[in-house]
């Protein structure tokens, strides 16, 4: 395991400290990785994962926090965001895009986005080539 980067930090459920803590951490990633859409793709995971747990895992609640991992090797990047929820399951086969419902279209993103992911209880694993 070729590791380059590595970040463990977490941030309060509340939606207004979520950008600047995403932002210092893509600050970061932007030393690492040079392809733009790329980074794009990643911003838009992170995004998705951490505001699906400040608004669905933990429902707002300030006093819980949202748990965020990076670990940048040669040729992936492996994700894992943690909430203080109950956690969740979901099944990607029945979201129906005609419906037009906003409801588990931020996972069907991500799945899309990434090349695995994991749903762990309070937990979302996800890996991206590089």
């Amino acid at each position: 395991m070729d590791l380059i980067y590595k970040f463990r930090g977490s941030v309060n459920s509340d939606l207004s400290k979520v950008k600047p803590f995403l932002d210092s951490m893509m600050y970061d990633l932007n030393n690492f990785i040079f392809n733009q859409d790329t980074l794009f793709d990643i911003k838009l995971i992170l995004d998705e994962l951490i505001i699906n747990s400040v608004l669905h895992g933990n429902n707002k609640d300030c006093l819980k926090n949202v748990y965020l991992s990076v670990n940048l090797l040669k040729d992936s990047i492996v994700i894992k965001v943690k909430d203080e929820g109950c956690g969740i399951t979901y099944n990607f086969n029945d979201y129906d895009f005609k419906n037009l419902k906003c409801s588990g279209r931020g996972l069907l993103l991500v799945k899309a986005l990434t090349d695995s992911l994991v749903l762990n209880n309070n937990e979302v694993i996800v890996k991206k080539k590089l």
